[in-house]
């Protein structure tokens, strides 16, 4: 649409809306009838739709104008730029899942493990986030009773409006929760502070635990009830499910555990009645918004909604060597993406035959990795697929129609699971077992993939949710919690840059705060191990 708000982003968080012209005044309101400020968008209750749908694409593309457009953020190009591609890079490039042949700027920091503060990858996706959370800051504050009152909307307008500001703040929230996840104690910026340039004081990362968690319970009865709300929007059950993530890492992000508040919020998903689909591999592919079990999606679409990253990148980057593009759906073979050995020794099966999410290419690819960026080294994940259930070719050769399914009632029954195995004690055993089997069931087809509640440990779970969930943007937080993504307690290849993997410092646990923000802001102090605070 014409009608929209940009919003500028300097250093981190100084906010000045930069409203289709540099006005120096922020008083000052433009005479040309033409331009879009905040004084004429919001005077028109449907206009709140209108913004709200900014506040979502935010995760689903880099821009206005679509992949040949220009970026929101400077400094990446509009692919490298997207939110989603952004966090994928960070969760899945340092880990086991998955190793990258592109040899771009910095980017095999990443999968080296040797990342500093100056690398640009790392930057762009602090970037994001805290874009991300200037438009829903920005949003919410033209939300205010106040400001609906001075504009003289009916009681029912100001009902849906606040309706649509619980969903902004559900979106803060999971930017917010990212930055806890990653970045740990960060600048700190809400509605309450004013438009304008200045200099965000930073939070501690248990801190940001506590607002993030009290924002979640406050507007959980804020948001439409579960299975209720618009497909690719916020509901009770995406604020839930936040909460039990939340939980699940309590431990890591504040030093105290909470499990038995994953147990409660996985309760109440469940209890809304969402149910597995029936195929895991529909779950990837280009209907996949007909799916059961989806809780939250990121919607793609091949004429609508484009983007050189999403699903646009794990389609293309995964296709090359000897796969047709055409079987998946694309025109294009990007030859990038491929896992490591110790990945694949996860699926028990890797050819498919009983476990149905064991989707690995071997033909005319090596297991072993000697060169990193050799394309035909290391085996594929194919899972990610720009064809329906019916094996017609998405509408776009190159932009796929396959929504990113972000949270899935799958995670809800391991992370059940999990925290009863890790102490819960408010769980059910018979429960944990039957939740998991409900997932082993679909992967195998029937019962061959039961376990028996001998087999339920951790170390299986991490396993499971390897399998269940590789390439979705899990690995990292996973292996930090199981206390095996840095130190030599599991190596992988090129982990810590060398061949058969070493052991890394524990500070790559957190990405480092960005050296271009820090220079900015002399209020941030850097992560321990990255330099001087």
């Amino acid at each position: 649409m014409k009608n929209y708000i940009k919003i500028s982003v300097v250093a981190v968080v100084s906010i000045i809306m930069s409203l289709t012209s540099c006005i120096s005044d922020l008083d000052t309101v433009p005479l040309d009838d033409d331009i879009i400020t905040s004084a004429n968008v919001y005077q028109s209750a449907a206009n709140y739709k209108r913004v709200l749908a900014k506040v979502y694409a935010g995760l689903a593309v880099s821009g206005q104008q679509g992949p040949h457009g220009a970026n929101d953020l400077s400094g990446l190009d509009e692919g490298f730029g997207q939110y989603h591609r952004a966090y994928w890079y960070a969760q899945e490039l340092p880990t086991d899942e998955t190793i990258l042949s592109w040899n771009d700027g910095n980017l095999r920091d990443y999968q080296e493990m040797d990342w500093s503060p100056s690398n640009e990858f790392i930057t762009n996706m602090y970037s994001r986030i805290f874009y991300q959370i200037s438009i829903c800051n920005e949003f919410i504050r033209e939300c205010a009773d106040s400001k609906l009152d001075e504009r003289g909307f009916s009681d029912a307008e100001k009902e849906t409006i606040k309706g649509y500001k619980a969903e902004a703040r559900m979106m803060r929230a999971l930017a917010y929760y990212h930055a806890l996840d990653m970045f740990g104690n960060v600048p700190f910026v809400t509605e309450e502070d004013g438009v304008g340039s200045f200099l965000p004081e930073q939070i501690s990362r248990a801190d940001l635990y506590d607002y993030i968690e009290s924002e979640l319970l406050e507007i959980q009865d804020q948001l439409p009830p579960a299975l209720t709300n618009d497909y690719g929007r916020f509901d009770q059950a995406a604020a839930w499910t936040l909460l039990a993530k939340l939980y699940l890492n309590a431990e890591v992000y504040t030093g105290t555990a909470n499990y038995d508040g994953v147990i409660t919020n996985c309760q109440n998903v469940i209890n809304a009645g969402f149910e597995l689909h029936d195929s895991y591999p529909e779950l990837f592919l280009a209907d996949n918004h007909n799916c059961d079990g989806v809780i939250f999606a990121i919607p793609q679409d091949g004429q609508a909604t484009k983007t050189w990253g999403g699903t646009t990148f794990l389609v293309c980057a995964t296709v090359g060597g000897t796969i047709v593009p055409a079987d998946f759906g694309v025109g294009e073979a990007w030859n990038g993406l491929r896992t490591l050995r110790e990945f694949v020794a996860v699926f028990p099966d890797i050819t498919g035959a009983t476990d149905k999410r064991a989707m690995i290419w071997t033909d005319g690819q090596t297991l072993d990795i000697e060169d990193q960026f050799e394309p035909s080294e290391g085996y594929r994940l194919t899972k990610w697929k720009n064809i329906t259930s019916e094996g017609v070719a998405g509408s776009h050769s190159t932009h796929p129609d396959t929504d990113i399914p972000f949270f899935r009632l799958a995670d809800v029954y391991l992370m059940y699971a999990e925290a009863h195995l890790r102490g819960a004690t408010n769980a059910s055993a018979a429960n944990a077992l039957d939740y998991v089997n409900l997932v082993r069931n679909r992967a195998y087809e029937g019962p061959a993939g039961e376990i028996t509640a001998g087999q339920l440990t951790l170390d299986w779970i991490l396993d499971e949710r390897g399998r269940e969930f590789h390439y979705e943007g899990y690995r990292r937080t996973d292996l930090i919690r199981f206390g095996l993504f840095t130190g030599g307690g599991y190596l992988w290849q090129f982990k810590g840059a060398a061949k058969d993997g070493i052991a890394t410092d524990d500070k790559y646990n957190l990405f480092p705060i960005p050296d271009s923000d820090r220079g900015a802001n002399p209020n941030l102090e850097q992560n321990p191990g990255y330099g001087e605070n």
